[in-house]
């Protein structure tokens, strides 16, 4: 029961990190198209995948995309938090089952890879349903942005937050055991007052 607390104020501690994150880093890619801005929302997502499984990473996700759809991206409305869920959602899933299973570097890199790319093919049919039917773009438009721009974009989007994941996820997930340790430590062994 208490490692369940535990897990419940690191998710939610990593959630507000993902959402500080996507309000103090963002940034356009392609001049092209200001409104695709770079954001590393979803490093924290991530490293709660790892540490916790992609069911948590799942879970991380829907609840940033809520709260990041009601502040942070108020202007994107619904729609942003279910393509956020969506495409999100198949990285953690790929990435996180992948690496639950085999915990190696090697397993996490290819993980990462195939969560990168699992979320790149997610948004072609999103950008192909959500953009034309409830953000009103042409079909056309969308179609003729997909190669130069939309799937260049979650490729470098999805790979930087990867490699970030990849170089800070041992020292997180270090420090973020050596607390849960030492909890353990004071509850088998309590200190008195003298």
């Amino acid at each position: 029961m208490k490692m369940d607390v535990k897990k419940m104020v690191t998710m939610a501690m990593l959630a507000s990190v993902s959402i500080l994150l996507m309000y103090l880093v963002r940034f356009p890619i392609f001049p092209a198209a200001p409104f695709l801005e770079y954001d590393m929302a979803d490093v924290p997502i991530l490293i709660g995948t790892f540490l916790f499984g992609p069911v948590s990473g799942l879970v991380l996700t829907i609840i940033v995309s809520i709260i990041q759809a009601m502040t942070v991206s108020a202007s994107s409305t619904w729609i942003g938090a279910v393509m956020h869920i969506f495409a999100t959602g198949s990285f953690v899933l790929v990435a996180g089952g992948i690496y639950h299973k085999i915990k190696t570097r090697k397993s996490a890199v290819l993980s990462l890879i195939l969560g990168s790319l699992a979320m790149t093919l997610a948004m072609i049919p999103l950008n192909l349903i959500f953009t034309v039917r409830f953000l009103g773009a042409p079909r056309e438009v969308v179609l003729a942005m997909l190669l130069p721009t939309i799937i260049p974009f979650n490729l470098i989007k999805a790979a930087a937050n990867s490699i970030i994941t990849f170089s800070v996820y041992k020292t997180v997930a270090r420090v973020l055991r050596l607390q849960i340790a030492e909890k353990k430590n004071q509850e088998a062994s309590p200190t008195y007052p003298a």
